[in-house]
């Protein structure tokens, strides 16, 4: 099932970075892999999957130890700074940094590893008050340029979830803007290159704004049984 369903998903992005005039080679398919078993993870891998995305630090910590296969993980949950131990070091790229105090113990933990920690700023662009993230440009700028202070850590773009919602404009408007406040921060001598955003309902519609990282989890792994 897995193989099959990524072999759709990626059929699915190259049609649609053809028809949107975009290189399929700019963008990366992150296969969410949160609540599945390291064996699920495992069988993902021998049909051709790399990159994994998980969203809680000792659930990642726990998977990574345990994994014997070359592959990339992104963490992308929002997280408390005492679970960095859990994520620096383990996660190639931390998607979800949205507050200086975060960001410095990121790169306190990186710099006891002796490491560049990879992040992406996560940006609350719909206004959504049950969503974590940066709101606003000015806030934006700010943050960034805090980080830019620490030795230890590497932005390297920024993220974002649109609303869930049948309405297409509005999600297409969350990526827009996203892609937009990249555009305005490099504007100011930054060099911001990834833009983390797109889910399973709506990552045919992040490729159209920019995407460069698609995180897709049910369209590739079914749907997830939830916990009673």
């Amino acid at each position: 099932m897995i193989a099959q369903n990524y072999k759709f998903v990626l059929n699915n992005i190259n049609e649609r970075c053809i028809s949107s005039n975009r290189n399929i080679d700019e963008i990366q398919l992150i296969a969410v892999s949160k609540t599945f078993p390291l064996s699920v993870i495992n069988d993902a891998f021998n049909d051709g999957i790399r990159v994994f995305g998980e969203n809680k630090a000792q659930e990642l910590r726990d998977k990574a130890k345990d994994n014997t296969n070359d592959l990339s993980w992104h963490f992308i949950g929002n997280h408390q700074k005492n679970k960095e131990k859990y994520v620096v070091g383990t996660a190639d790229y931390i998607h979800a940094v949205d507050s200086i105090e975060l960001a410095k113990e990121i790169n306190k933990r990186a710099e006891s590893l002796q490491s560049a920690q990879k992040v992406l700023i996560e940006v609350n662009v719909s206004g959504e008050e049950a969503k974590f993230g940066v709101s606003g440009i000015e806030s934006l700028i700010e943050i960034i340029e805090n980080c830019k202070k620490l030795n230890n850590i590497s932005i390297e773009g920024l993220m974002t979830m649109a609303p869930y919602t049948d309405d297409e404009s509005i999600i297409r408007n969350t990526f827009s803007q996203l892609r937009e406040f990249k555009t305005k921060i490099n504007g100011y001598g930054n060099n911001l290159s990834q833009l983390s955003m797109g889910m399973t309902n709506d990552y045919l519609i992040a490729i159209e704004e920019g995407a460069t990282m698609l995180r897709v989890g049910s369209a590739i792994f079914g749907e997830r049984k939830l916990k009673v």
